[in-house]
């Protein structure tokens, strides 16, 4: 039985408060790890977690391995998978120009601008009431993170940029989901991230001290679900509905 409107609203709303948790977590051991190591060899690790996870999940549907993968939009697919892994490069090493509050009040301005393209790319109708939301969010924010002058020089293009990926990863996201499962944009998240960052990734290894492992363990396996929960929030509901409630992630990064 079909969800009524209500109802996928309510739970998207749950679901990107759960993904914001998530990728809250993620962003504190991001910052942590890239005190000593690059951020395309921590990203590079992650998607390899990330890789192997999707193909080991759908392993045992072998049967109905071709039908559960095939998308309607395939370039499309490997197209937003590749900005993911892009976008969480960036982000990672925005947190050691700028630091992990400092970052985040810049990247708070992803919310706008998927407000800003879910009309013309998405088709979606935006009322009065929903731009309220996304720039009181917006400002409460700023207000509640007090990001220091430090946001004010060259280096904050680095998250802005960081910012600008993930809507249109957001954006591209909610596209395919109208026609895809969520399971079959897993799986291209996965893959094509994969396959990305492991196209440059060599070029910047650095080993990792088998005490940090553990770190790295908890920010692949928070990476694999976060990116679950975020592709199911989009597939339930509208962005602009739950993107007033992205802010939940800054809350939870610099708490």
């Amino acid at each position: 039985m079909k969800k009524n409107k209500s109802e996928n609203m309510t739970l998207g709303i749950c679901l990107m408060i759960a993904t914001t948790f998530v990728f809250a977590v993620q962003d504190v051991i991001s910052r942590y790890l890239a005190e000593e190591y690059n951020a395309i060899t921590i990203v590079m690790i992650r998607y390899w977690f990330f890789g192997l996870f999707v193909i080991c999940i759908n392993f045992p549907l072998r049967k109905d391995f071709s039908k559960k993968v095939k998308s309607k939009h395939p370039f499309l697919q490997i197209f937003r998978g590749a900005i993911l892994a892009c976008e969480v490069c960036v982000m990672v090493f925005a947190f050691t120009k700028l630091g992990l509050v400092e970052s985040h009040a810049i990247f708070a301005c992803y919310p706008l601008i998927v407000f800003l393209l879910s009309g013309p790319v998405l088709k979606e109708k935006i009322n009065f009431h929903q731009w309220t939301a996304i720039f009181c969010g917006f400002c409460g924010i700023i207000i509640l993170l007090k990001p220091g002058s430090e946001v004010f020089n060259i280096y904050a293009i680095i998250p802005l940029t960081s910012a600008m990926l993930f809507a249109i990863y957001n954006i591209l996201t909610r596209q395919v989901a109208l026609s895809d499962s969520s399971e079959t944009s897993y799986f291209w998240t996965g893959i094509s991230g994969t396959f990305f960052i492991s196209l440059i990734g060599p070029f910047f290894w650095q080993p990792i001290h088998v005490n940090d492992w553990q770190y790295m363990a908890l920010l692949c396996i928070s990476g694999a679900i976060g990116h679950y929960l975020l592709i199911k929030t989009l597939e339930v509901a509208e962005v602009s509905v739950v993107q007033p409630y992205a802010y939940f992630q800054l809350i939870f990064a610099s708490g």
